[in-house]
């Protein structure tokens, strides 16, 4: 509290004083971390900074829409990081969003733990589906993603009798 203003923001300044590191910008990208959590900010990760990420990354957590651009998911790819998509990772507010209108529709509410479980199976569902699409297809998570919404989609087109 003592480093920022009423906003919030920091004053570099008082961050120096009080012993603080002041690190370029793109600096969190180059951390030896085993998870690496890119948040709130689209195109972050990109083809001029995708070089600067660890070697001893384990897993890329896309918490934000579209951190990663193209060209540098190649390189994630290639490097073999265990990424997690961002319409997968970041899902969860949806989904929560998602219970607020049913339960508003309903007219009925359930308990913050309900909540956490359901939100819990569904995640837990969604994330597995993923994973399992990567595996017996050998193929990256982000296509795994893809090929697993668009399975579904089909599904629910076909039950529809759309197609």
């Amino acid at each position: 509290m003592s480093i920022t203003d009423q906003y919030g923001m920091i004053n570099k300044g008082k961050a120096q004083e009080a012993g603080y590191e002041i690190l370029d910008g793109d600096a969190w990208l180059s951390m030896d971390v085993d998870v690496l959590i890119p948040a709130a900010l689209e195109g972050q990760i990109r083809a001029d900074n995708v070089e600067k990420i660890s070697p001893k990354l384990k897993i890329l957590a896309e918490a934000a829409n579209g951190p990663t651009m193209t060209e540098a998911d190649e390189v994630i790819k290639k490097r073999g990081y265990f990424l997690i998509p961002d319409f997968l990772c970041n899902s969860g507010g949806v989904t929560c969003s998602y219970f607020e209108g049913v339960q508003n529709d309903a007219n009925f509410y359930w308990s913050e733990e309900e909540v956490e479980n359901k939100l819990d199976d569904k995640m837990t569902i969604a994330f597995n589906s993923v994973y399992q699409m990567a595996e017996d297809r050998k193929v990256y998570m982000r296509d795994a993603a893809y090929m697993v919404a668009i399975q579904r989609v089909v599904t629910a087109m076909r039950m529809r009798g759309w197609v």
